[in-house]
């Protein structure tokens, strides 16, 4: 882990913050590897149950910075578009943004400020976001002649719509908490000292009195069929979850609710995904 980020654990609880204020948080190659080397760790730690987003100072992420040597997006300018060698000449925000669509905890942004690029892109695989009243977004990609990154042209439509997703492309306009909220992209607008309190408090909801393997394979299921063909394919994993789990976590779940108490779950995210159900897989590139 790195200088750019900060984070802290407290009652299953983990909160990381971009830590580059006096440039706005801006996005470098070495904050995403430190992001995703932190996603990794926090799934493999069972005493993680929820991660919160924010960051440090008066930005959120001011997207991508500009001022780096060669090419700013980290990408290798000699390598064909079109052969083989672009598997190793990846768009470091959507390798980020695919290890965000794998987590098996929860995803919380509080958005403490302004937001654009990639500052806005990472945002979209996080399963809540809310916003501070200073909070800024823009997918201003068209307003520096480059194409929307992150998983952005998959992810942005099916939170926003498409008319919407279009729109902010290809205008690359920066806009306020009220168009995000009014547009699905967050889901509260709070003053900025009431920011992470909520973002804790919603934290807190998802994870109190709740079976983690529980959490975990709902997150997974919920975000994958979302692009299934047929309802067939839900019922298929659904049938094995739902086997697995209640052979587990379930039968303490039931009982406890019998015996009127509160329920105490074992079944551990670290042991690994319900028999049949490969939460981890990803299409090769290809």
């Amino acid at each position: 882990m790195t200088d750019t980020l900060q984070s802290s654990l407290e009652s299953g609880i983990l909160t990381v913050r971009l830590n580059r204020p006096d440039q706005m948080n801006a996005f470098t190659i070495e904050m995403g590897e430190a992001l995703i080397e932190m996603l990794d760790q926090a799934d493999a730690n069972d005493a993680v149950r929820a991660i919160i987003f924010t960051g440090n100072g008066r930005a959120f992420c001011a997207g991508m910075d500009l001022s780096s040597d060669g090419n700013v997006f980290g990408l290798d300018e000699s390598v064909d578009p079109n052969s083989a060698e672009m598997v190793k000449n990846r768009d470091v925000g959507g390798i980020l943004t695919l290890r965000m669509f794998r987590m098996k905890k929860p995803l919380i942004g509080a958005i403490n400020g302004a937001s654009v690029g990639v500052g806005s892109t990472m945002q979209l695989p996080m399963d809540v976001r809310i916003a501070s009243e200073k909070a800024k977004f823009g997918f201003v990609f068209s307003q520096r002649g480059v194409t929307l990154e992150s998983c952005a042209s998959w992810f942005l439509p099916r939170l926003v719509g498409l008319p919407k997703a279009l729109e902010w492309s290809y205008t690359g306009k920066v806009f306020g908490a009220e168009e995000a909220l009014a547009s699905g992209l967050i889901s509260e607008i709070l003053a900025p000292d009431a920011l992470l309190d909520r973002a804790q408090e919603i934290a807190r909801s998802f994870t109190e009195g709740t079976s983690a393997m529980s959490v975990a394979a709902n997150r997974q299921l919920l975000w994958r069929m979302m692009g299934a063909e047929h309802p067939m394919e839900a019922h298929k994993i659904e049938s094995r979850t739902m086997l697995h789990s209640s052979m587990r976590d379930g039968k303490e779940g039931v009982q406890s609710f019998l015996e009127k108490r509160s329920p105490e779950f074992t079944d551990k995210v670290s042991d690994g995904a319900p028999a049949g159900f490969d939460w981890d897989q990803e299409p090769d590139w290809s």
